[in-house]
């Protein structure tokens, strides 16, 4: 299970965090994040996105829910995780605007967070990484207490 931003702020006893100063990201809009890489194809939606979901599809929650989610435990997943996720078309995401937290807060997950992973995992993975943008320490301490299992 990933560690959860109380976990990270514990572990992080003197020193500070990796990302202290800032982290330069700017999607650069390949699609490798919504493509299935096995027990990391959960994505994870809250009531906040159905929610998001059904007012950008014009139905109610609940027809959103029974329509594209499963339930495991406590928490809502998007229907068949071990394939690229059902809104991707052309690696473009089609539901962009009401996309759930998770996606919108990549690539800063609480797993992602620790020096080795970043740079090597996720550098690899991201073409966005070191792109764009400085994204300030406040804004990545945000993106992880919005993660759906903190």
């Amino acid at each position: 299970m990933a560690p959860t931003i109380k976990q990270i702020n514990l572990t992080k006893s003197a020193s500070e965090p990796f990302w202290k100063a800032g982290i330069r990201f700017e999607c650069q809009s390949t699609g490798n994040c919504c493509t299935s890489r096995g027990s990391h194809g959960f994505v994870y939606v809250t009531l906040v996105d159905r929610r998001r979901f059904a007012k950008f599809f014009k139905i109610s929650t609940l027809s959103f829910t029974r329509r594209y989610c499963e339930k495991i435990g406590d928490f809502f997943h998007l229907k068949n995780p071990k394939a690229d996720c059902r809104f991707l078309k052309d690696r473009k995401c089609s539901v962009y605007a009401a996309r759930p937290t998770q996606c919108r807060t990549w690539p800063f997950w609480p797993e992602n967070m620790n020096a080795k992973t970043w740079n090597t995992e996720v550098k690899a993975f991201c073409p966005g990484v070191g792109k764009g943008k400085l994204v300030l320490a406040s804004e990545i301490e945000t993106f992880l207490e919005q993660d759906p299992l903190n």
